[in-house]
């Protein structure tokens, strides 16, 4: 069976992330690792692994394409990858890092705190 998951929004109107992944543009998606292991309601699994299918919804619940999730893993909020601010479509890990700082208000970001990327690619689009 297929896993379900939603990129965040500004609000219910915002596909951007999902258009950057059809695109092709966004390969990468991050959480804290808290988050990643948990579910977020009938279109949110959580805890995808490699090689998992995933079926894409905009915030309206729409599905609008497939991706297969290729790795899995853990990295330091001090030390982005390259391949993860890049396929985050972010300029620099910089860019990563303020963006997920003004995103995340709540949560202390040190170097140390860790989060979760996922890298995927597009299988098939849904529209």
């Amino acid at each position: 069976m297929r896993k379900k998951l939603t990129f965040w929004g500004a609000n219910e109107n915002d596909d951007s992330l999902v258009r950057e992944v059809i695109a092709g543009h966004k390969t990468v998606t991050a959480d804290t690792v808290e988050d990643y292991y948990k579910g977020y309601g009938e279109l949110g699994d959580g805890g995808y692994a490699a090689g998992d299918l995933i079926d894409v919804y905009d915030l309206k619940g729409r599905p609008r394409c497939t991706i297969r999730a290729t790795k899995v893993e853990i990295i330091r909020f001090g030390d982005i990858p390259e391949a993860v601010w890049r396929g985050e479509t972010f300029g620099s890990a910089q860019e990563f890092r303020d963006v997920h700082v003004r995103c995340l208000p709540h949560l202390d970001l040190h170097d140390e705190f860790e989060f979760v990327a996922l890298h995927f690619e597009l299988v098939e689009t849904k529209e």
